[in-house]
């Protein structure tokens, strides 16, 4: 995927990172930090109070570096999370849509099986979750899911290796660059400054990830 997504972006098909990152903090420092010196760090407050939590549903363009949609509210339930895909899909609705996602349960639910259905005009009968046909369980969703001759579908990571997924790296340069050691005195405030960051990223600092990494062949 990372290897032809600049091809796939040119035939019109979007390869794109998705991941959620959960239980982001609002906390706010009670005093000021001190300011570095000569030969001397700056020193950060270490009591704080908190005043909540987010989380954060991100979609991350592997050919164009830069984040496509953002989600934040309060929780990452299966609704969220197929609410996210359903508005990043909206931003350009006849395109195809390869999202690259971890297996999580929320990434093979009911709710994306319809979206995807209703998206792709598939008229086959999905059966009923738990009891039969293509929603009978995750492994038959995902199944469907991953169907390559859908215009819209999902690739998804093996188990324990997320890290593959290119958005993890971004979410690393959120947390080093706007969450590690910051103070924000209301979940608002934590919301608009994530955002913030974002436009900011987009506009100076994006650009295609180098990937390097080839994999390794399967050991008996």
């Amino acid at each position: 995927m990372y290897q032809n997504a600049d091809l796939l972006e040119k035939q019109g098909v979007h390869i794109t990172s998705t991941d959620e990152l959960t239980a982001i903090q609002a906390i706010e420092r009670i005093d000021r930090d001190l300011p570095m010196k000569p030969g001397q760090i700056r020193r950060i407050e270490f009591e704080y109070i908190r005043h909540g939590t987010v989380s954060l549903i991100a979609s991350f363009s592997v050919a164009e570096g830069k984040i496509q949609n953002a989600s934040i509210g309060p929780t990452r339930k299966e609704a969220d999370f197929v609410a996210h895909i359903q508005q990043t899909i909206d931003t350009d609705p006849q395109a195809g849509w390869i999202f690259i996602v971890d297996q999580l349960n929320t990434h093979q639910s009911e709710g994306l099986v319809r979206l995807v259905s209703q998206k792709c005009g598939v008229a086959d009968d999905l059966g009923k979750k738990g009891q039969s046909g293509i929603l009978k369980s995750m492994t038959t969703r995902a199944a469907f899911l991953s169907d390559e001759s859908h215009r819209i579908r999902f690739v998804y990571t093996p188990k324990h290796a997320s890290w593959l997924n290119q958005i993890e790296i971004w979410f690393s340069i959120l947390v080093r660059r706007l969450l590690k050691n910051t103070s924000f005195c209301s979940v608002e405030d934590l919301e608009g400054r994530i955002l913030a960051f974002i436009d900011y990223f987009n506009q100076t600092m994006s650009g295609p990830f180098r990937w390097t990494y080839k994999g390794r062949p399967l050991v008996a």
